[in-house]
């Protein structure tokens, strides 16, 4: 799939430079670049998902009485 992305000159120079190196295409680098961050940042999201489970006490009830608070 193709999207549109702006990116500063000095990181496509850089990335152009890289590309020569490595004997590889800008678009492969930067796949590779999504590819590394979203790995890097899975544990955190699948860490996050049941946070509230088994804790006995419903979210949204927990976030109102802490927001009550605020009220004083």
């Amino acid at each position: 799939m193709r999207i549109l992305v702006e990116i500063p000159e000095g990181e496509l120079k850089q990335l152009k430079t890289l590309s020569r190196s490595r004997s590889v295409s800008r678009s492969e680098l930067i796949r590779q670049a999504v590819a590394g961050f979203l790995a890097e940042n899975k544990s955190s999201l699948k860490d996050s998902f049941g946070i509230w489970k088994g804790k006995g006490v419903e979210g949204v009830k927990y976030q109102q009485k802490l927001r009550r608070e605020w009220e004083r």
